[in-house]
């Protein structure tokens, strides 16, 4: 037993080590954000929708597209329906985009954003990839365009939430995303750290799609985050090119997405980590922790569970619960802060910032099945929030 509780305790501080690091880089958000000039020169864009049966919410996307606030031809905009049953290539041809059949079969997002890249014209300077069911500041492309002008060639914008207060779970989701932008990006942005790829509203330059390697796993966005540490590719976080999202709004939607996120973070794992720590730049590192995070969840926590049970059973040291209620209480602390410093109402938000610990809980669960459970299915999310970029701005 004593054995036990060694590896237990050399673990832990193992785990709290890893905690330490992300609570150090996370304190970097309240340095001064580091901002991006502003350039006249005027790129030209290729904006890039894969689109999954989104027949409901497409039509606000490319309406916002539509009203940005950049010169009309210095941007073409793609959509490319795959999988569809519906009207989405209708809709889409209705509101003057370009449409590019998908014409093999594709099994994600990255496949149908690798089909483009290898398809679609290389006299763009940037290519910019939106979720069908966003939609965006009219600001966006001129930002994206000072990013790319001030020598970036991989940005990420601001994810904000088309429907944050519809259910506990859209408003959980909504914090989720306030402390990637706050505590993972632009902390990492205000010290010269490269951010990370957030799914949706990004840019990458021609230079990168020359160079990228096949898209082999269910998350994109972190595959891309990591072949660009590999490139020794800097990531900007552009805070002020806002995009807003569309929250899932069951516990059963929301389970299916992380389950995916998860499983293919797994996947980057076994393909790339090898890579990252031989590469032994200061980004790649900083992915492979990332990477790191499904075993550290699941690990930490239970770890924390035995160890805490064979005191509570064993020896009658009820202290032990501590810990976990510690836990419980952190999660709230966190959520508060994340929607302060993101200026966002309190009191709007208490839905999502009482059931926060429940949502990051939760999370472990969905780790510990995806580290066990191959699963490459791509599971579609329903989009029904039907909301113009101008509401959301008001």
């Amino acid at each position: 037993m004593e054995i036990l509780k060694n590896i237990i305790i050399i673990m832990n501080l193992s785990i709290s080590m890893y905690t330490i690091y992300y609570l150090i880089t996370g304190i970097f958000v309240f340095l001064k954000n580091k901002k991006i000039p502003e350039f006249v020169d005027n790129k030209k864009f290729a904006i890039i929708i894969p689109a999954r049966n989104e027949e409901m919410v497409i039509g606000n996307l490319l309406d916002s597209l539509e009203k940005q606030n950049y010169p009309r031809d210095k941007y073409n905009i793609f959509v490319i329906p795959n999988n569809c049953n519906d009207n989405t290539r209708n809709v889409a041809i209705e509101k003057n985009a370009n449409v590019i059949d998908c014409n093999i079969p594709v099994k994600s997002k990255g496949e149908v954003l690798q089909y483009v890249f290898k398809n679609i014209s290389r006299d763009y300077d940037g290519y910019i990839i939106f979720d069908a069911d966003n939609v965006v500041h009219p600001e966006f492309l001129n930002k994206m365009n000072d990013a790319l002008s001030a020598g970036y060639n991989v940005a990420q914008g601001y994810r904000d939430s088309k429907n944050p207060n519809d259910t506990w779970i859209s408003n959980c989701y909504a914090i989720y995303q306030y402390m990637q932008n706050s505590f993972l990006n632009q902390a990492r942005m205000n010290v010269g750290m490269s951010a990370f790829i957030n799914g949706t509203g990004f840019m990458i330059s021609k230079k990168i799609i020359d160079n990228m390697a096949n898209l082999k796993t269910m998350t994109e966005d972190t595959e891309l985050s990591v072949q660009c540490a590999l490139l020794n590719e800097k990531i900007a976080f552009v805070n002020n090119a806002i995009t807003y999202d569309e929250q899932p709004l069951t516990f059963k939607e929301s389970w299916k997405q992380r389950k995916r996120w998860s499983a293919g973070t797994v996947e980057c794992l076994k393909i790339y980590g090898k890579n990252l720590l031989k590469h032994k730049t200061k980004t790649s590192l900083d992915s492979f922790m990332l990477l790191m995070l499904p075993i550290i969840q699941v690990l930490g926590s239970v770890l924390c569970t035995v160890y805490a049970g064979i005191e509570v059973i064993i020896n009658s040291q009820l202290y032990y619960i501590l810990p976990v209620i510690l836990g419980f209480v952190v999660s709230n602390i966190v959520a508060i802060i994340s929607l302060l410093i993101q200026r966002k109402s309190l009191k709007k938000n208490i839905k999502g910032i009482l059931t926060f610990p429940i949502f990051v809980f939760s999370w472990v669960i969905i780790s510990a099945i995806a580290l066990v459970k191959k699963d490459k299915k791509w599971d579609a999310i329903k989009h029904t929030r039907v909301i113009k970029a101008e509401e959301l701005i008001a």
